[in-house]
């Protein structure tokens, strides 16, 4: 029964999206004006993906940056077991559900709780869309990697650092960015059907509210400096938190109107100002998005990945193009934890 309410869910976004898509307006919005270029930069980034997952199905032989290839695909609205890119989806959570987890902590390939709350989210996502016999494994998996942000959560702390988490599941202090992952992941599961606390989400929430600065931008730490992919988990966050257009959140969006995509780490950040603008929506994201599409769209390579760029330029072309993608997908609203 919990499989068919998930599917059933999915099934409905599916339909949602195909209607949506088929609103003849008089004037075509700003995702309909861009959306050959990036429907075909997403396809070509997809397939070098395709064409660069390893033997053992990873990319780059670590657990986050598969995960986040397999929800590329997922953006797109490919399934797992399906054509086109089915078997290349199945390989990736198959190098998953192999590997080995120390009481429930996924940390293959450095990264520390980065890597396994995206895993974990990623795990999230996909449950409910594969057959039974992965299914029984993601559950066993998703209940340990869940058990060990819960536990991150409740470790002791001060109290403006409470309800937030940091780079290893004992830290004693807290920071927006691995927050923004495993607030995403809590959520992820808890619209899935799986058991996550109510609280946390509360809990979680209220450390990022505490982050937000009288700019109307975020900070990595309460009380530090604002910085536009800070900001864009935060206004991420919020939105899908239930605070949809509030004060917090539209202050947030004339911040990153003002900033751009300007930041050290820009695949990340554009990952996270795409997701938040997006979801605030209305006038903001039309004046957001033709800005952020020519950006996007100019980095990509003739292979059809993202190059380096900022403090993203030590990160491996697996990384750039799957953020890439995710970034650009967001008006397919086909990840489920995206969904407006």
């Amino acid at each position: 029964m919990k499989n068919e309410h998930r599917l059933m869910k999915r099934v409905l976004a599916g339909v949602l999206l195909l209607a949506c898509l088929g609103i003849v307006r008089g004037e075509p919005t700003e995702d309909e004006r861009f959306r050959k270029s990036f429907d075909e930069a997403i396809d070509r980034g997809l397939e070098f993906l395709r064409l660069n997952q390893q033997a053992n199905g990873s990319w780059e032989n670590h657990a986050g940056i598969t995960s986040l290839g397999v929800m590329a695909f997922m953006a797109k609205g490919y399934g797992p077991g399906l054509s086109p890119y089915g078997e290349t989806m199945n390989r990736g959570i198959d190098f998953i559900l192999g590997l080995p987890t120390k009481e429930g902590y996924i940390t293959l390939g450095g990264g520390g709780m980065y890597t396994h709350c995206m895993t974990t989210l990623m795990l999230s996502e996909v449950s409910g869309m594969v057959d039974p016999e992965r299914q029984e494994r993601i559950d066993r998996m998703l209940a340990g990697a869940l058990g060990v942000i819960l536990s991150a959560q409740n470790v002791s702390k001060s109290a403006n650092m409470q309800g937030g988490w940091r780079y290893e599941p004992r830290a004693a202090d807290s920071d927006i960015s691995l927050s923004g992952w495993a607030f995403m992941a809590l959520r992820a599961a808890r619209n899935s059907a799986t058991p996550v606390p109510r609280e946390a989400i509360d809990r979680g929430l209220a450390f990022i509210r505490r982050c937000n600065s009288p700019d109307g931008g975020f900070a990595y730490t309460p009380g530090s400096g604002s910085g536009t992919a800070r900001t864009g988990v935060g206004l991420l966050c919020l939105e899908l938190g239930g605070a949809h257009r509030s004060p917090e959140t539209l202050k947030a969006g004339q911040y990153l109107l003002k900033k751009g995509l300007k930041d050290g780490h820009f695949y990340y950040s554009a990952y996270y100002t795409a997701q938040g603008m997006f979801q605030l929506g209305e006038a903001e994201w039309d004046e957001y998005a033709p800005k952020f599409y020519e950006e996007m769209l100019a980095l990509q390579t003739a292979e059809g990945s993202w190059r380096g760029l900022g403090g993203d330029g030590g990160t491996g072309p697996g990384y750039r193009t799957a953020m890439a993608i995710l970034a650009l997908s967001v008006s397919y609203r086909q990840l489920p934890i995206y969904q407006r």
